[in-house]
């Protein structure tokens, strides 16, 4: 009797064991659920975009001649176009040197050879008439043999006055990337690093302005999870890309994910373009600080000296 009850008791932990271990192993072969992403929120319960962020990438706003047709490179062709063009932008660009430079700027993103998304050829859109006749006349009242006159033949950048890289719209350059959101209930802040610019974007409903401006007139409002900043008014004096003072910039912010925000333009001037054209890229969530960007309004040193060296060169 006794050697029964031990047989059946070991019986019994035998097929507590075996259906132990087939428990854990449909455990095992059951995929992991994992919580889905759930976007940050305000106290007030908007999306919350605050943070600071990177956008460079060696992405070219507008696809080469050389890869027409081609969207996308494969990691090999990737590998090959950023040491050719790291190699070219460090024998050709005199702004600051390679030390200076983003390490963003250093890579294609996504493989992707345009920002411009549409036209689906990554090119900006034909110019139309009106352009070309600006054009013309803005060639035409450069200063002879390109010395310049007065600080005004000298460009908004070299007056530091205004980066066309910090926007808007934003568009990568070789260093100082970074933009910060700083949020409240009526208003957003857009504040870059280059050139420290800030844009204040009210977000109460209210209509635009009618003072233009060099950064434009900017109103926001959500639609979802993003951010729509909608721009007119510019100032003639910004040229964004040729364009007049009829420009209109729409701008989405989308929060993807913990580190990225979706970014995406939509550039309309029917003066300059015979279309509008949309340019895309992500902002990448980054710990670094900003910094002050010390190009002093003016540049009053560095302009004089230009101006000087100008007239020396007129001397016969």
């Amino acid at each position: 009797m006794l050697h029964r009850h031990v047989l059946a008791r070991a019986a019994i932990v035998s097929i507590a064991v075996a259906g132990f271990a087939a428990a854990l192993a449909g455990h095992a072969q059951r995929p992991v659920q994992t919580a889905p992403w759930t976007p940050p929120r305000t106290p007030w319960g908007e999306p919350d975009l605050q943070g600071i962020w990177n956008y460079a990438t060696m992405t070219p706003l507008e696809r080469p001649r050389d890869l027409a047709g081609k969207r996308v490179l494969n990691d090999e062709e990737t590998a090959a176009y950023e040491r050719e063009t790291d190699a070219r932008q460090r024998a050709t660009n005199n702004t600051a040197g390679p030390d200076w430079w983003d390490p963003g700027t250093r890579r294609l993103v996504d493989g992707r050879t345009s920002l411009i998304v549409d036209p689906e050829d990554g090119r900006l859109p034909a110019t139309t008439d009106d352009a070309r006749q600006r054009a013309a006349a803005r060639a035409e009242a450069r200063p002879r043999g390109g010395l310049p006159d007065g600080p005004e033949d000298l460009g908004l950048n070299v007056r530091c006055l205004q980066w066309a890289t910090a926007g808007p719209p934003l568009l990568p350059g070789v260093y100082n990337n970074n933009v910060q959101f700083v949020q409240t209930r009526d208003y957003i802040a857009i504040v870059s690093e280059m050139i420290h610019d800030a844009r204040i974007v009210p977000m109460d409903g209210r209509p635009h302005g009618a003072i233009r401006r060099w950064m434009g007139d900017s109103r926001g409002h959500w639609e979802g999870r993003t951010l729509v900043v909608d721009t007119i008014n510019f100032s003639d004096k910004t040229e964004f890309r040729g364009a007049s003072d009829h420009l209109h910039l729409v701008e989405r912010f989308t929060r993807v994910d913990a580190d990225t925000i979706g970014y995406r333009f939509t550039a309309e001037d029917p003066t300059t373009w015979t279309r509008e054209w949309t340019a895309e890229f992500p902002l990448k969530r980054t710990d670094q600080g900003m910094f002050e960007y010390a190009c002093h309004e003016g540049n009053a040193r560095s302009v004089e000296g230009i101006l000087k060296g100008a007239a020396v060169q007129r001397v016969p």
